[in-house]
């Protein structure tokens, strides 16, 4: 079905919450990420601080206005750039006229269907004292899905807290490997890792190169939603 744009070609539009710490290559709110265009909304009213306290519906007023916004523009699909807006996906779902996929938790139970049955999907997240409740029964994640967070004095949890760009790459990757470490030390049954973080993706290579576990994340979850938004041309011979 055609509609008006302001531009073209560009699929996947992406509601960016407003935070001022280094964004890697991997991570979602970084453009090189992307084999295709993208476009970027700031909301403004949504910083790293309010994101783990959703439970209320004070921001999803200010996500629905942006979202709009891009679908007026152009955009053919919105995604996120938190993992908790998980939150919020039924009712973006339900409010935008373009597929909405709000959270890499979309995967979970998928990825739960790749594994044997005595296998688990663990979650790394960037608050494991917050993910729970209303952000797994959005996306239909089992509240028994084993979580871990990263520790709350960690360079990683307070450079996007504070907004500090200069923490070296190595520093956040050997948090994160460690904070995987300890979840599967925990939990020897886990057979895949979804990481709810969009800030995770670029330490998933790093992940699976050490321990050997697939991992599937924010990236993942894009590519496959534009693979539905675009789907490529295959030409006949």
């Amino acid at each position: 079905m055609t509609r008006q744009k302001t531009y073209y070609g560009v699929s996947v539009g992406i509601l960016m919450v407003r935070s001022y710490f280094q964004r890697f290559v991997g991570d979602i709110g970084n453009a090189l990420t992307w084999d295709f265009p993208v476009q970027y909304k700031i909301v403004h009213d949504a910083t790293p601080a309010r994101m783990t306290d959703l439970h209320n519906v004070d921001l999803l007023e200010a996500f629905k206005k942006a979202a709009q916004e891009l679908i007026d523009s152009g955009v053919d699909g919105i995604t996120t750039t938190c993992g908790f807006l998980s939150i919020y996906q039924k009712e973006l779902a339900e409010f935008c006229s373009v597929p909405v996929a709000t959270s890499s938790l979309l995967q979970v139970p998928m990825v739960q269907r790749l594994i044997p049955a005595r296998k688990k999907v663990g979650i790394l997240t960037y608050s494991a004292a917050s993910l729970n409740g209303r952000y797994f029964e959005g996306v239909g994640v089992d509240p028994a899905t084993p979580v871990a967070g990263m520790p709350t004095d960690s360079e990683f949890v307070r450079s996007i807290r504070d907004g500090d760009d200069t923490v070296p790459f190595e520093v956040l990757k050997e948090e994160v490997l460690a904070a995987t470490a300890r979840l599967l030390e925990r939990e020897p049954e886990i057979g895949a890792i979804v990481s709810e973080c969009t800030n995770l993706t670029p330490y998933s290579a790093d992940i699976v190169a050490r321990f050997g576990v697939p991992v599937y994340d924010a990236v993942t979850l894009v590519n496959w939603f534009h693979g539905g938004l675009r789907p490529r041309r295959f030409v006949q011979s």
